[in-house]
């Protein structure tokens, strides 16, 4: 098959390889990080989890981020990009282990959640530079295929972290310390493997005159203004609305979730720790969406184009997800964690793509943060409007079709922009 052999010359790739086990282990301890943050927020046995307070703890990890995100941008497109991976990773390794600690000393929450604040904040840097590095390792031609293997490499390996971090919690008597210290640990392993790769050969490319960092900064405003008009262009139109569409399909997600911490952690299960193993679950099954989005993406992209394949993406969602998501029952909604796992990444893969080729390189670490951010507006603002809809067991008819018809929404708006790909008639004879 044209997408094994097309794999197998990836894999041959030594630079690829490289940056693909440092996306692995990066995401793998995001992966155990994210479950022990999970377990000591939602499924503590002496916590009334609400899903206000979830709304307020998604408020607290990232809108934060999202406020200095533009600057993060400006940064990434001057700073050596393999340098962003080691160090980002050694300083997530430093702050795991201070969550650690602070879990043990039962602080304020407020202080627990600063410290993972700025773990997440740090996250952003290494995942926007993990894509805007991609092209710099694999030639146009199996760009679209790397998005397939690698962010959703990426997604199984947090996913089995999450499941290592319920092993290693089972066998520390359910302790979140020893598994937020797991995660300090590869994290720490992340950027071991970032040396093996040269400082420069991620980019971004060098200018001679290029401004110092403070001048940089205080022009943070005008560079990205230049970015957004560079992604508005006629010829990146649809990189532009791509985003749009990954933002409200992102929006729908958040939502989802929301509702499905709710109901494993109350409706579904018998108590805390059923639940969370109920939201493992889940998310192993997720998981198996976002290989299968992997395997199919890249034939379907490339027959039938990324934007069309977002729209089916959406329109296939507006569908199945009320059909699964109203039964509120755990087969249902065990189905549609891998329907919405396939649905998500493809669209994701098919975004991912259309921004790399579409955008300069100079220009790929901002326009990449201000994906993160948009991702990371829609995912709060989903949150706090899930927070005023669900009840307290998670069981909202109006949230599953309000979704619904959002999914919907997207579907009619990427539709309308795709060109006419049916054969033009000739009216008229031949002279």
């Amino acid at each position: 098959m044209p997408v094994v052999r097309d794999l197998r010359v990836l894999l041959r790739l030594r630079n690829f390889r490289r940056l693909l086990v440092i996306r692995l282990l990066s995401q793998g301890a995001d992966g155990v990080y994210q479950v022990a943050l999970a377990a000591y927020v939602v499924f503590s046995p002496e916590k009334q989890t609400s899903p206000a307070a979830i709304a307020s703890a998604m408020a607290v990890l990232l809108l934060p981020y999202s406020l200095v995100g533009p600057f993060a941008g400006v940064l990434l497109d001057r700073w050596r990009r393999r340098q962003v991976f080691l160090y980002g990773n050694l300083l997530r390794a430093l702050l795991a282990a201070a969550t650690a600690v602070l879990m043990v000393g039962h602080v304020p929450d407020w202080l627990f959640y600063a410290s993972a604040l700025c773990v997440t904040a740090v996250n952003r840097f290494v995942l926007s530079g993990l894509s805007a590095a991609l092209p710099r390792v694999v030639d146009t031609e199996r760009l679209v295929l790397a998005n397939s293997l690698s962010p959703t490499a990426g997604t199984l390996a947090a996913t089995v972290g999450g499941g290592l971090a319920f092993t290693v919690r089972l066998a520390a008597s359910g302790s979140d310390a020893a598994v937020v210290l797991l995660g300090a640990t590869l994290y720490l392993c992340a950027a071991l493997a970032s040396l093996t790769m040269a400082p420069d050969l991620l980019g971004p490319d060098r200018h001679p005159a290029q401004p110092s960092l403070g001048v940089a900064v205080i022009s943070t405003a005008r560079d990205l203004l230049e970015a957004i008009r560079h992604l508005t262009e006629p010829r990146r139109r649809e990189a532009a609305w791509a985003l749009v569409s990954m933002t409200a399909m992102r929006f729908c997600y958040g939502a989802l979730l929301v509702l499905v911490l709710m109901l494993c952690r109350y409706a579904l299960a018998s108590g805390p720790d059923d639940g969370l193993g109920l939201l493992g679950l889940a998310v192993g099954v997720s998981g198996a969406g976002f290989f299968a989005a992997a395997v199919v993406t890249p034939w379907t992209a490339g027959r039938f184009g990324p934007g069309r394949w977002i729209v089916a993406c959406a329109a296939s969602a507006a569908v199945l997800e009320p059909a699964l998501g109203l039964p509120f029952a755990t087969v249902p909604m065990l189905v549609a964690a891998f329907v919405l796992g396939l649905i998500t990444q493809g669209a994701k893969i098919a975004t991912d793509t259309v921004v790399q080729s579409s955008v300069d390189d100079a220009f790929r670490g901002r326009i990449f943060s201000v994906y993160d951010v948009l991702f990371n507006v829609a995912f709060v603002g989903a949150a706090a409007v899930a927070a005023l809809m669900l009840p307290p067991d998670g069981r909202s008819a109006t949230l599953v079709v309000m979704v619904a018809l959002v999914y919907a929404a997207v579907a009619a708006t990427m539709a309308r922009l795709q060109p006419d790909r049916r054969p033009q008639q000739n009216h008229g004879a031949p002279q």
